[in-house]
């Protein structure tokens, strides 16, 4: 499967001054690199491009030689950083769409048909990461950090209906450190002041991605969790 950008890339594509050129020169009538500074500044670009083709990546030069201006310029990028992450995270869903085949295309577009349409009803909220919840019990008390440790009751199935795992029918809440959990988990759990309990329709993207886990979640498939908070403990 095609892979977004690691962070160390992303940086490097606003570190390096030449990978494309703004005058639009063809690479073939570029002065060859001599001085150390040409010759690491080329590597660099070679390294880069060749890395955004092997990804199937779209680029818009004169956005990218925009960016890079700014940061050389000591100007303030355009995007925030909530923002970069957004579109990376955009990209990788798009990348996963074309990329997909049988079983996982379909369970991708079963997800996100399920989510579209799940997203208008009443009492459905929708974060920024598209993350879905309901308030089920508002609950009163303090909301946990990621760092925490909570226990809780939860019930999670596939979009439909089926159960993959419970604490509520083996009668046994369950305790975990919040930043150990999927994604989906960590942003939604700490929506929750204790004692509430919330209903969450994660993405897959935001549940355990192309990977599968167990006989019943197969890769790109969306999860619903109803979670009761019972417990916060500090981190140490």
């Amino acid at each position: 499967m095609q892979k977004s950008l690691s962070p160390w890339i992303a940086c490097s594509l606003l570190a390096c001054s030449t990978l494309f050129m703004t005058d639009q020169t063809h690479a073939e009538e570029a002065k060859k690199p001599e001085s150390l500074t040409e010759r690491i500044s080329y590597a660099y670009g070679l390294m880069i491009s060749r890395q955004l083709k092997e990804r199937g990546i779209e680029i818009d030069f004169g956005q990218f030689s925009s960016a890079f201006q700014q940061i050389a310029d000591g100007g303030e990028p355009l995007l925030s950083e909530d923002e970069v992450a957004a579109a990376f995270a955009e990209n990788q869903k798009a990348m996963d769409a074309k990329n997909a085949t049988g079983e996982d295309k379909a369970n991708l577009e079963a997800g996100e048909a399920f989510l579209a349409e799940n997203a208008k009803k009443e009492g459905i909220k929708t974060t920024a990461s598209g993350l879905q919840y309901q308030v089920i019990t508002a609950g009163d008390g303090p909301k946990p950090k990621a760092t925490d440790e909570v226990t809780v009751h939860y019930h999670g199935t596939l979009i439909d209906g089926t159960v993959f795992d419970s604490s509520v029918e083996r009668g046994e809440p369950t305790s975990f450190p919040l930043n150990r959990v999927i994604p989906g988990w960590t942003e939604g759990v700490q929506l929750m002041p204790k004692g509430a309990k919330y209903k969450f329709f994660i993405p897959y993207d935001l549940a355990y991605g192309e990977r599968s886990t167990g006989p019943h979640i197969k890769p790109y498939s969306a999860l619903v969790f109803e979670v009761e908070l019972l417990e916060i403990s500090g981190s140490e």
